[in-house]
Order: C-alpha cells, then sequence, then structure tokens
C-alpha cells in the first residue's frame, strides 16, 4: 500500500484529486487558496476534502514513523525475523502495529521475566504444548535446581507453578491475536458504568444523572461519555468499561486451550490470570481511550461548526456605534464608536440601582447620540443587560436608531488580552470590553478574530477534548471564515489580516506598517512591496484581500489577479469591456450560455454578478417579551421569542431575554425525529419557543421550539 491508496480507502476520492492535492500542499498552498483558486488541479474538492487529504497524509506519515522506530529497536534487540519484518511493513493498522511490537516492547520487571530469570521458561514451554502432561509433575524437575543466570533457586512447586503461570499469562496477553478478537469484544460488547464515589453525594450533584448509570460503550453519545468521563477524572464518579467476564474469558479459552487435560486446566486458569491482571486493564483503557477520540471528534465538530457561524455571524456594518457594557453598582461603561471601530469617547453611567441616575444617564446618553451622529447602539447581554436595553428605549431620540443586544462572551478575556493593551495602551479593561461590544456589532468576525475560540462559550466539553485536535480543528475554522468573507486590506487589523492565506503575524504587521507610512493601498500588486511577502505569498493572499475604490476594479473582488487576462479573454467573447462586464448580469448570463466554462471561469462569473459581496447576512435586531426578565417571571405554555446561543449534541440553548439560557432538547426541535440538531437549527436563528419546563432549584429551563 502507498499514501495514494492508503488516503483512498477513508475518503474515497480519486488518485488524481488526492495527488494533486498532496503536490499542492507540498507546495505550500493553503487549503483555501485549492479550494477556491486550484479547482482544475483538484477538480473541484472543496476545504472539507482537502483537509482530510491533508489529515490522512499526516496518519500516513505518523504510522511510517512508528514503523521505522519498531524496526529499529527490535534489529538492535537482534530479535527481528524477516517475518516479523514482513508484518510490520504491510501493517497500516496503529493498533495492530502496536500489537505486534509488545512482546518485545522494552518493560519494567514483570512476574513473567522474574519467572524466566529463575529458569522457569522452560516449564512454561512444556505446560503451555499442552500434551497431556500432569503440571505437578513437570513442575518437580525445577525444584532445587540453579537453572537460571543468576544464583536464586526454586525451593517449592507452588513458586514453579505460579513462575510458569505468570510467563503463559505474558505470552496470551502478548498474542496479537487473542488482543485483536478480545479487541473487537470490547468494541461491540462492553459495557459502560459509572457510580458514586463514597462521601461525593453533594460535590457530585451535578452529575446525578449518572451516580448509577449503564449503557453499552458504542451507543453513549459523546455528550454522556464525555460527562462521565469529566466526572471521574475529578474523582466524582467510578468508570468502567468492560464486557461480560464469562463471555471474555470463554473466548480466550477457545483461542489458546488445545486440550482437556490438566496441562490444559493450567493454561486456561493462566487466561484467567491474564485478562485479570493484563489484559483487562489495558483494553479497557484503550476502549475508553478509543471512545474518548470519538467523542472527542464529535464534540470538537460541534464546536467548529458551531464557531464558523458565530465568525459569519451578519454584520450590522460601518455604523457610528455607541456601545454599552451594562452593570448595576458599577454602573454601564458607554463608548461611542466611528464607522471605522476607532474609539471617539468613553465615560460610565448609572441608570441602576444603588445609585439610580437615571434621567442624567439618559441626558448623556441622548448628548452622545447627537454630538456622534450615533447610527447604532450596541447593549452587552450580560448582567443588568435587559434592564440597560429597557432604559435606553425610553428615551427619545432625534432619529431612528437600531438598539441591538450583542453577546459577550470572551469579552472580559479580550479586554484582559495583550492584544487589548497593544490596541488601547491608555484605557482599562472597562473601556475595552464595551469597544469589543460595539465592534462585534460592527463587524463580529473582524472582533472575534482575537480572541481564543475556547472563550467564545459555543463549545461542548471543549475543555475535556483533546486540546491539540482542537486548537488545529478551531485554527481551520478561523481561516476558513475569513478568507471566505475576504479582508478589506486598508482597514483590517494586523489580528484579521494575519489569518488571510499565505500570511502570518509578521507579514501581518508589515502590512499596517506599510500602510500606516504609505497611506491606504490602491492595488493589490502594491503587496509585492511588503517586507517578507514574496511571490509565493502573494499568490497566496491577493485573491482574499480587497481594495475598495481600487484603480483595477477586479482589485476589489475573489478574482485572483492570475486570472484578469481570463477576464478580459471572457468580456471580449459577449463584445464587452471589464469594466462594462462587471455586474452585467443580462451579459454574464449570456456568457454561460455561449461558453463552456471551466471551474475557474465559473467561479468568476459567479463573483463578477456581485463583486465584491459579502457573503454573511445583514444584522438583525433581536426583540425579547418585554415582560419577562427573570427566570420567575416564565409561565408553562408561554410562548416566547429567543435567539439560539449554542448548539450542542443534544440540542440547542436559547437566549429568551433573561440570565438563564432555555434549552431546547433535541427531541422538541421538530416533529420529524432528530439525529443532529445542527442538522435542524443554527447558531444566530431567530425563533419561537413554547415554555414546558422550569426547575427553579436548578435554574433550568426546558423549551419546545415553535417556529
Amino acid at each position: 500500500m502507498n499514501i495514494l491508496s492508503f488516503i483512498k480507502q477513508t475518503t474515497l476520492l480519486q488518485d488524481n484529486q488526492i495527488k494533486a492535492t498532496l503536490g499542492l500542499l507540498e507546495e505550500g498552498a493553503t487549503i483555501p487558496f485549492i479550494a477556491r483558486y486550484r479547482k482544475e488541479r483538484t477538480n473541484g474538492l472543496d476545504e472539507v476534502e482537502i483537509a482530510k487529504i491533508r489529515d490522512e497524509a499526516k496518519s500516513w506519515n505518523d504510522i511510517q514513523a512508528r514503523k521505522e522506530f519498531i524496526l529499529k529497536s527490535m534489529t538492535e534487540q537482534n530479535v527481528l525475523t524477516s517475518e516479523l519484518k514482513q508484518k510490520i511493513e504491510t501493517c497500516f493498522v496503529i493498533q495492530t502495529l502496536e500489537d505486534i511490537y509488545l512482546p518485545y516492547k522494552p518493560k519494567r520487571k514483570t512476574k513473567g521475566e522474574v519467572a524466566k530469570q529463575l529458569g522457569l521458561e522452560p516449564l512454561a514451554r512444556m505446560i503451555m504444548a499442552q500434551k497431556g502432561g500432569f503440571p505437578e509433575l513437570m513442575a518437580e524437575k525445577f525444584i532445587n535446581q540453579n537453572l537460571s543466570t543468576h544464583r536464586r533457586e526454586v525451593t517449592e512447586l507452588e513458586v514453579a507453578l505460579q513462575g510458569a503461570k505468570d510467563i503463559i499469562a505474558e505470552w496470551i496477553n502478548e498474542n496479537a491475536f487473542v488482543r485483536a478478537r478480545l479487541r473487537e469484544l470490547f468494541e461491540k460488547n462492553a459495557i459502560l458504568t459509572s457510580t458514586l464515589v463514597k462521601g461525593k453525594d453533594e460535590e457530585a450533584k451535578v452529575y446525578k444523572d449518572y451516580f448509577n448509570y449503564e449503557e453499552k460503550l458504542s451507543k453513549s453519545p459523546s455528550h454522556r461519555f464525555l460527562a462521565i468521563h469529566r466526572a471521574s477524572k475529578e474523582g466524582f464518579l467510578r468508570m468502567k468499561a468492560q464486557p461480560d467476564k464469562d463471555m471474555a474469558l470463554n473466548l480466550i479459552n477457545r483461542l489458546v486451550v488445545k486440550g482437556n487435560g490438566l496441562d490444559s486446566d493450567f493454561v486456561s486458569e493462566a487466561g484467567q490470570e491474564s485478562y485479570t491482571r493484563l489484559l483487562l486493564p489495558s483494553l479497557e483503557n484503550e476502549a475508553i481511550a478509543q471512545a474518548k477520540e470519538v467523542a472527542d471528534l464529535e464534540a470538537i465538530s460541534v464546536f467548529s461548526k458551531n464557531l464558523k457561524q458565530l465568525l459569519l455571524a451578519p454584520p450590522a456594518g460601518g455604523l457610528r456605534t455607541l456601545a454599552l457594557d451594562p452593570g448595576f453598582r458599577t454602573g454601564c461603561k458607554v463608548v461611542c464608536l466611528d464607522e471605522y471601530g476607532d474609539l471617539k469617547h468613553n465615560e460610565t453611567i448609572y441608570p441602576h440601582p444603588p445609585q439610580n441616575e437615571t434621567a442624567k444617564a439618559a441626558s448623556k446618553i441622548a448628548q452622545l447620540v447627537e454630538i456622534h451622529k450615533i447610527e447604532a447602539i450596541a447593549i452587552g447581554d450580560g448582567t443588568a443587560g435587559r434592564e440597560t436595553e429597557a432604559f435606553i428605549k425610553k428615551i427619545r431620540f432625534n432619529h431612528d436608531l437600531k438598539v441591538f443586544i450583542v453577546r459577550e462572551d470572551g469579552a472580559s478575556i479580550y479586554s484582559a488580552s495583550p492584544i487589548a493593551r497593544k490596541e488601547f495602551p491608555d484605557y482599562d479593561i472597562t473601556v475595552r470590553g464595551a469597544v469589543s461590544i460595539g465592534r462585534r456589532l460592527m463587524d463580529p468576525l473582524s472582533e472575534l478574530v482575537k480572541i481564543e475560540p475556547k472563550s467564545l462559550g459555543v463549545g461542548q466539553y471543549q475543555h475535556d477534548v483533546d486540546q491539540k485536535k482542537l486548537k488545529e480543528s478551531l485554527d481551520d475554522v478561523v481561516v476558513s471564515a475569513v478568507n471566505s468573507v475576504g479582508v478589506d486590506l486598508n482597514t483590517a487589523s494586523p489580528y484579521l489580516l494575519a489569518y488571510v492565506s499565505g500570511l502570518g503575524p509578521n507579514v501581518a504587521e508589515n502590512i499596517v506598517a506599510y500602510r500606516s507610512e504609505n497611506g491606504k493601498f490602491s492595488s493589490r500588486a502594491e503587496l509585492k512591496k511588503i517586507p517578507r511577502l514574496g511571490d509565493k505569498a502573494f499568490e497566496q493572499c491577493a485573491g482574499f484581500l480587497r481594495i475598495k475604490d481600487a484603480k483595477n476594479i477586479l482589485d476589489n473582488t475573489a478574482v485572483h489577479p492570475e486570472s484578469y487576462p481570463l477576464v478580459k479573454e471572457l468580456a471580449k467573447k459577449v463584445n464587452s469591456t471589464v469594466d462594462d462586464l462587471i455586474g452585467n448580469t443580462v451579459l454574464l448570463e449570456q456568457l454561460e450560455k455561449q461558453v463552456q466554462l471551466n471551474f475557474t471561469e465559473k467561479d468568476i462569473v459567479k463573483e463578477l454578478k456581485k463583486p465584491g459581496r459579502d457573503n454573511r447576512r445583514t444584522a438583525k435586531v433581536m426583540e425579547f417579551d418585554k415582560n419577562i426578565r427573570t427566570i420567575a417571571d416564565l409561565i408553562l405554555g408561554m410562548k416566547l421569542p429567543g435567539i439560539v446561543t449554542n448548539v450542542t449534541n443534544f440540542g440547542a440553548f436559547v437566549n429568551i431575554g433573561i440570565k438563564e439560557n432555555g434549552l431546547i432538547h433535541k427531541s422538541q426541535l421538530a416533529d420529524a425525529y432528530v439525529e443532529i440538531p445542527s442538522d435542524f437549527i443554527n447558531l444566530h436563528e431567530h425563533v419561537v419557543v413554547e415554555v414546558i419546563n422550569i426547575d427553579m432549584d436548578n435554574k433550568r429551563i426546558g423549551l419546545k421550539r415553535i417556529s
């Protein structure tokens, strides 16, 4: 098997697609660039398929590296036979590879090793042959004889027999075929159980559903498994994952017991000891680790999907914005931002208890709205958010203003971060937090890339999953989101530019420095003047950067500079110029009918129909029920508007305008059966829900989706 066939067996893609993608990745091309501008070479692969090829190639390389290590180790031990070498070289499953290596893997001093040093390996071989002999008689030959390389002697029959049993138990444990069959048993029949650790009743009450719980491990949903796994790690629950013991022992007997004599009984006993002491702990850990890996991937997938929807949330655009970070005792921090998101003014008002300076605060807000020509108001959705919204809506302004409630998860993380300190060195964290709320309304993507994704509140057990895999997946999502939208070269922050294909933090900083020194870019070609931005980086980044009012109108589109001559050729085919072709739906549709277009040409025509279009929707105001302020105001059967704040494998959380989010369990999402909630509902979606359960003690709200 070669790398192409290895990748093909999991992706089901064609050899030429895999080969082309691997070649492009090797050349340094990014996934967004390949998916957008190299469709001819990959035959139209999308980002998901390209990422899968990349990941499978990494798995291949990891397996090859492990093989090399094992072959080297066994060669140095002088145990590598031609048969073993062939087995290793033709193995492409990491678990099977480890099973082959297990008998030769350097290990600490085991019971079997001690017995071998006493010279009992020949006895173990005699019994293991199962030719109908009596183990006790065989063992007598090894009493009081110095057969080992050490001076110790075996002086008791029981010691000799136990030593032989220890050796046989380890042989059974190290038998690759036995392990493979038992692994299948664990995969199909292991039962996941969890029980409360004595004395942890009160501390573990959040896990009360799992105090005495069991289900098939293979059927356990990721969120349930991760909850039990976390509780086990915290010391609240005991977690096991085991098949029926008799089933496992019967399987071992079928595989290693060859007869009906006393020696076969002895081997059966050794098999039982091998299972209890060696195989069960090893395979149980392996089964739990495998289930954890599957659960991690599902949780990461949910997180990634939510993150992409969050990053691509509808922007309000370049509106002059007044943003408030609400609070009671400490007041509401107010900032005024211009259409570029630059801070123009900040102060604190106290419209709520205990100060109750409502009139003074209202007068100040009205004044600021007039002075700074405010077009939109953004209010953080945290503590005092609804009260602040009600206060703002009572103020009479001289012109219409849209008032938005803005999700503020992670704003406090940003405000204390090095990025925030660098952006606003002369302001404290309260000002920075309010600015972040305002900028999130104007352009969520530009602001959220500054915050670690794990802090954005859209994950499921994100702190429990494999952190390396989580980071890799979320980084892919951020890169995909940024490049799918495109970046304004003349206004983007270095933190946003850093995610553009082919760039990075250093080159992004160089772009901003050049812009500060030389003014706005007038063409994409000017990028070639940036230090450390060479031809390869230009190729990767140029199509994803936009320049409004550029000399060349195509510089404000997703058309790559390498395709500018092609656009001219396409224009000629319909007797037009490039300038006349752009935005001319009639001519472009004529072109589609007249010419057999390839992938690149189809993308160009699609882009020219709506050049430079932002593929995100426009932000909508969320109007919560004015009569609902706390959970105490809820009544069963109420129908309320809400906005989806998180989607998990078990349902969706909805903000209905109070501190606590309600949960639409997946069974309440639709009339049809719902397996994957994200197929039925999206982050930021505006919904109407019915209150079907209120748990005042635990502050839990059950909802049903109405529309």
